[in-house]
């Protein structure tokens, strides 16, 4: 179980969010939604370990997460932004390297996002939305119980969409966790949403620096 209590983050002097609590359980998916800058990537950020929290604490199964900063990030995987993709590799090799770290059947996760064809294709040849599936790709490599995604919906078309949602299904079922922000509709039935809006403090508010 994931448990976030009383957080808050801070970025370039002014407060994102705060007082901002949530608890995740296996099988659970939360959707995050509010206007641009309101906090999302910042906290799929914060619940990976690649931003410090201004207040709050996190907790893995009811531990310190980020007591053991590599256990914590063994126990996730994390989509952001960026495709995270090595232009001069094949797909194959690309899913390679995370291989060697995490284990799992690279045949398989090409097959999973429709990329099998492409495996020996250098990346810098895909399209934007090939390689957003490779990044996806990576999702099926090996189970981790934590999915934390950056609107992982960008440049894929109905169908990879579609694909996105069985995986997604396939994780939770598994009893993984998702935490997602997303501006299109997900296939993510009985998912909780989060507006990180209502967590935003008073423009006014004299909050601790």
């Amino acid at each position: 179980m994931l448990e976030a209590r009383d957080m808050a983050v801070r970025r370039g002097g002014r407060v994102v969010f705060a007082g901002l609590s949530l608890t995740l359980r296996p099988g659970e998916a939360l959707v995050l939604t509010g206007a641009n800058g309101a906090g999302k990537s910042s906290l799929l950020r914060l619940l990976a370990g690649l931003l410090p929290a201004a207040a709050g604490e996190l907790l893995w199964e009811g531990a310190p997460a980020l007591a053991d900063a590599p256990a914590h990030a063994a126990r996730l995987r994390y989509l952001g932004h960026a495709d995270a993709v090595k232009p001069a590799l094949t797909l194959a090799e690309n899913l390679a390297f995370w291989s060697r770290r995490w284990g799992g059947d690279i045949g398989a996760a090409l097959a999973a996002a429709d990329l099998a064809p492409l495996a020996d294709l250098p990346a810098r040849l895909l399209s934007a939305g090939q390689r957003r599936r490779l990044a996806l790709a990576r999702l099926a490599l090996a189970p981790a119980p934590l999915w934390l995604l950056d609107e992982p919906t960008v440049g894929l078309d109905a169908a990879s969409i579609g694909r996105l949602g069985g995986l997604l299904a396939a994780h939770r079922g598994a009893g993984g966790m998702v935490v997602v922000a997303t501006h299109v509709a997900l296939p993510l039935p009985q998912a909780r949403g989060l507006d990180l809006g209502a967590a935003a403090p008073p423009e006014s508010e004299d909050w601790p620096a």
